[in-house]
């Protein structure tokens, strides 16, 4: 029989602590950018674009993380890989977006913040960052270990965030000195970066059997769930759960097999999109570079 994920209550669904931490974000984000922006050396208003973009970043950091979506992940390996692709390429780049150029020179030009930027946002680095820790993260024992208590799982996650960042940060920075690649070096590193994430991809999507034991056991099961519900929640509901089948109506084979594809269409998705802007760019770049014609030459033709 499939079960309801609210019996798990309010604050598992919701995360009500995490959505005042989001709220105190945006807060500080239209305080620091609007009536207070003259407090940290700068006149120049934000954009609505980027002001879309920010609050649109931490809105989906909310659903991904604080939302019903982050239960799910802990029950099916598919809202799992959702939530990976929102949180590891989609909200950084709504917040590279969508912070002015002065906050991040105020942000990263500080003595330790600096050197570790330039150093982790090189291309060859960040790729291989990236990319090597998202694979190993997904190879079963680590996947299992980042579960193991919420102290790791909040480390390891926000790691491979800030991994995210450096790997993203080449392709859009608006801060010139690390915009290093030329656009044709900038295709190739999209292009390498879908090539790598490909493996693990793979492994998911082909392997034989269930490789999780977070979803096919139920003793791993109930301390990846303990990460989002509440104790006193989980041990009153523990006599009546088995597994994550109780919620889902797709066998964990089929459910690993799904995860593995959406996680690969939407990092396809995301890298095109990023791949578009860069030749789009390009070309808006090099049709300026064009001498017009001299008036008279215009005229007497």
């Amino acid at each position: 029989m499939w079960l309801d994920i609210q019996i798990f209550g309010f604050r598992a669904l919701w995360s009500p602590y995490f959505m005042i931490f989001i709220a105190l974000i945006a807060l500080a984000y239209f305080l620091i950018t609007g009536p207070y922006r003259h407090k940290f050396g700068s006149h120049d208003k934000v954009s609505v674009k980027q002001q879309v973009s920010f609050y649109s970043a931490i809105l989906c950091l909310y659903f991904v993380k604080g939302s019903p979506i982050d239960l799910l992940s802990h029950i099916t390996l598919t809202a799992h890989m959702i939530q990976m692709a929102i949180y590891l390429l989609v909200v950084p780049i709504l917040i590279i977006k969508g912070i002015p150029v002065w906050i991040w020179r105020k942000a990263i030009d500080r003595p330790v913040i600096k050197p570790v930027v330039e150093i982790g946002t090189k291309p060859l680095i960040s790729m291989l960052l990236f990319n090597g820790l998202f694979s190993v993260y997904h190879i079963p024992v680590f996947f299992e270990f980042a579960k193991s208590s919420p102290v790791i799982h909040s480390f390891i996650h926000g790691l491979l965030f800030i991994a995210a960042f450096f790997m993203l940060f080449p392709l859009l920075s608006p801060l010139q000195e690390f915009d290093r690649m030329q656009p044709l070096l900038k295709i190739g590193y999209i292009f390498a970066n879908s090539v790598l994430i490909t493996p693990a991809c793979a492994l998911i999507i082909f392997a034989p059997e269930p490789l999780y034991a977070t979803y096919t056991q139920g003793g791993a099961w109930m301390q990846a769930m303990s990460l989002c519900v509440p104790t006193d929640v989980l041990q009153g509901l523990a006599p009546g759960l088995t597994g994550p089948e109780m919620f889902t109506p797709i066998s964990t084979l089929e459910d690993q097999q799904l995860g593995g594809i959406i996680m690969k269409i939407m990092q396809e998705f995301t890298y095109g999109a990023i791949l578009a802007t860069v030749i789009f760019t390009w070309f808006r770049g090099e049709s300026n570079k064009v001498d017009p014609l001299p008036q008279n030459t215009a005229e007497s033709h």
